[in-house]
């Protein structure tokens, strides 16, 4: 691991110190929660989101509700992702290039969560609020595949990179204490070898056609401008450790 992606640890471990271990205080409530849903990824292999290759995604946070508007939520999630040349067949050299992989994705993040309703007041006549997040995680990517059809270190790989999560959602107040959570998160991250495909080493294949002569084939290596995104959509529901839910504003 590098000096930046062990700082960007690091200041998230602070962060989710402070979300997960509070210290007391009569102005701020805390939650503990976790959720289920899918996960998805775009890149060399996948340009668009495709429900075609969706994972399974479970994650476990911790949220620190400053105010009924702002809340610090620290999270640690688990994400299955793939995706395949011959699922995807983006177009013939893509399909020639015959790239694949699998793999499980562990996230450590913190995010700021913005809620657009004050619904959190006793005497709100909303029991729901939709809301925003942003925030700073780190990624590490344990997988199997291979960057073309005759790749020679095609096989098992690791990635680590820095992500940014944002995203949006809608909250429900089932109760005083519990809330369910729909959300739609993406994940900007600062890699392009989650699919294995680097698209800054050339390469030319060959392969003998029906005669037996050695052609070079006509693949697509990816685009090395673009960085890998993945994605997640779930549900969560999440329990308060606190009887004073609502402030006041001057």
């Amino acid at each position: 691991m590098d000096k930046f992606n062990c700082q960007v640890v690091c200041l998230l471990l602070l962060v989710l110190t402070a979300s997960l271990f509070p210290t007391p205080s009569n102005a701020q409530s805390y939650e503990l929660g976790g959720g289920l849903g899918v996960a998805t990824y775009s890149g060399d292999l996948v340009r668009r989101l495709d429900q075609g290759n969706v994972g399974i995604q479970g994650t476990l946070f911790g949220r620190r509700n400053f105010d009924n508007v702002w809340s610090l939520r620290g999270g640690l999630s688990f994400a299955r992702l793939s995706a395949a040349d011959s699922i995807s067949q983006i177009d013939l050299p893509s399909i020639r290039r015959d790239a694949s992989f699998q793999g499980s994705l562990f996230e450590l993040s913190a995010v700021m969560e913005y809620h657009f309703i004050d619904f959190l007041h006793p005497h709100s006549v909303y029991k729901y609020s939709p809301y925003g997040f942003f925030g700073l995680g780190y990624s590490y990517f344990t997988a199997t595949g291979q960057s073309y059809f005759a790749d020679p270190e095609a096989g098992r790989y690791n990635v680590g990179t820095p992500v940014i999560p944002f995203g949006i959602g809608v909250k429900y107040q089932l109760s005083e204490k519990w809330l369910l959570s729909a959300e739609m998160g993406f994940r900007a991250t600062f890699t392009d070898l989650l699919d294995k495909v680097d698209g800054n080493l050339p390469v030319n294949p060959v392969q003998a056609d029906p005669n037996g002569v050695v052609q070079p084939i006509r693949i697509s290596r990816g685009n090395y401008s673009d960085k890998d995104w993945y994605y997640f959509l779930g549900l969560t529901i999440s329990y308060s450790f606190n009887n004073i839910r609502c402030y006041t504003y001057n």
